[in-house]
């Protein structure tokens, strides 16, 4: 790390699941653009990682493609293995990976499906932060970043099972801040709004016209946003900044 530039991730190592598109390509670029060593995460689509591996590499980044299902137990550990071997001890640890979130009235849910909402935004984040923990423990540096959403904040109706799973996750990572805080390591988590990207391209035109007629930016969120925010929560410039929930969404949410 350069004290010259406190954002430099020069030395550390990056692990951002579900990184193969959207979010988390984005987020993961901005990682390899700040000199960290990135681990490429995804489960299903090896083409589409692939190339997203390959725009990485043509960038003159350093990193390397990992697949896991990162709310299986034995995959997580084995993941970690496998990047600890490639590119060194995880530093920076981003939890992003996501599944399909359906609205749909309570009633039309099942205990099945919320418990796949738990194991995405509860379970993972659980699995992944106790396999990078012993490391960033004993070098008493480390960073934990959960990619929640402004559901939470807004409680969006016929959501329930989602927004149940990230309000878990929200409890999770400001419980698991003061824990880890007198070991260096903070842990945050930033919360966007409804970012376009490749999953939402059937969605119906009138709902996204009824979201974006609310932000008072006046603009869509684009995957790119998250960038900066990312960088500097991993940096060493955001050392006295931990259990905050930081809202991405052009001003959607103001608390």
């Amino acid at each position: 790390m350069s004290k010259e530039n406190p954002f430099s991730l020069a030395g550390r190592v990056a692990l951002v699941t579900g990184s193969s598109k959207g979010l988390g390509r984005a987020m993961a670029m901005a990682l390899g653009k700040a000199d960290a060593k990135v681990a490429i995460n995804y489960l299903n689509n090896k083409s589409t990682a692939e190339k997203t591996l390959a725009d990485f590499k043509a960038a003159g980044r350093a990193g390397g493609l990992f697949r896991a299902d990162v709310t299986k137990e034995e995959d997580v550990s084995r993941l970690h293995a496998e990047i600890v071997r490639e590119l060194g001890p995880v530093d920076i640890l981003v939890v992003n990976a996501t599944c399909a979130q359906p609205h749909k009235a309570i009633e039309q849910y099942d205990w099945a499906f919320y418990q796949a909402m738990l194991d995405f935004f509860v379970k993972s984040p659980f699995l992944l932060a106790r396999a990078c923990l012993p490391h960033m423990k004993q070098q008493r540096w480390g960073r934990i970043i959960n990619i929640g959403s402004e559901v939470v904040q807004r409680g969006v109706p016929n959501f329930t099972a989602y927004v149940a799973a990230k309000g878990g996750q929200n409890g999770f990572h400001r419980s698991l801040a003061t824990e880890l805080a007198p070991f260096g390591i903070t842990v945050n988590m930033i919360s966007p709004g409804w970012i376009p990207v490749e999953r939402h391209e059937k969605e119906p035109q009138s709902e996204k016209a009824a979201y974006r007629a609310l932000i008072p930016a006046d603009r869509w969120g684009v995957p790119e946003d998250l960038a900066g925010a990312v960088i500097f929560l991993a940096s060493d410039a955001a050392s006295f900044i931990t259990g905050q929930n930081l809202c991405i969404n052009g001003g959607l949410t103001v608390s």
